[in-house]
């Protein structure tokens, strides 16, 4: 049975679209079927990290429209093997309503393991769209009280919509930044005040975020693969070393 998770942030710039990619190539080793779908309508990045931008024809508003038959909008990425992608819209003004999403991806979601859904940042209507359509959520900050406060309003969010399997990933995470800072005791003081079960952090790596703009994803291995690997593994029930133990935390 496919699992359809969307990947949500309550403010910009928490690397979202990184985790989204970073998440879905790390699930492709594990020999699972994956396709990665851009709601950020007007502001889509996903086809650029994964080097597919001169294919496309078609977006999810086409897909949703009747403008093309759905599998027009799904593009394989060549270079990773068992990932699919499905492009927003260039246009805001394009942005897929709750409902169409949801019949849309219900309509191909047993061709895949996963359906990871990358939402835009923020609860606007564009989130509510994304989240319409999954079963659970991983909400995705960075470790200072502005990313945690938008982590609180996502969480709010997702629960009046009925969906109560969210999970933390802390992005970026560098451990001498975070004790210099020193807003938060310790790492589970940042936990507690997002009020979400972590499942993963992610250390800081310009290499991967380099990589993704150069649209090179999964082709090169980068040293927060490993936190990656353990998200996918985890999400898949097994229980790794959560990172802040390999971070020394």
């Amino acid at each position: 049975m496919s699992k359809v998770i969307v990947l949500a942030s309550g403010k910009g710039g928490t690397g979202k679209s990184t985790v989204s990619v970073g998440l879905a190539v790390a699930l492709v080793k594990l020999n699972k079927k994956v396709l990665l779908v851009d709601c950020d309508s007007g502001m889509r990045g996903v086809d650029l990290m994964l080097g597919v931008e001169k294919e496309l024809i078609y977006d999810v508003s086409d897909a949703v429209g009747g403008g093309c038959d759905k599998s027009a909008a799904i593009y394989v990425t060549r270079n990773i093997y068992g990932l699919y992608m499905m492009p927003a819209a260039l246009s805001a003004d394009d942005e897929v309503s709750p409902s169409v999403l949801r019949q849309l991806i219900n309509e191909i979601k047993d061709d895949y393991d996963y359906i990871l859904i990358d939402s835009p940042a923020g609860t606007g209507s564009g989130f509510e769209a994304a989240a319409a359509a999954a079963d659970s959520a991983l909400i995705v900050i960075n470790p200072e009280p502005t990313s945690v406060r938008g982590c609180l309003n996502i969480r709010q969010k997702l629960t009046q919509m009925g969906i109560t399997d969210a999970r933390l990933v802390i992005n970026r995470f560098l451990p001498e930044r975070f004790n210099t800072l020193g807003i938060y005791r310790d790492v589970d003081a940042l936990i507690d005040t997002a009020q979400t079960q972590l499942i993963a952090i992610i250390p800081e790596d310009v290499q991967i975020a380099a990589i993704a703009q150069r649209g090179e994803s999964g082709q090169k291995t980068v040293p927060s693969m490993l936190a990656f690997n353990n998200l996918a593994a985890r999400l898949e029930g097994e229980n790794p070393p959560l990172a802040k133990k390999l971070l020394g935390l």
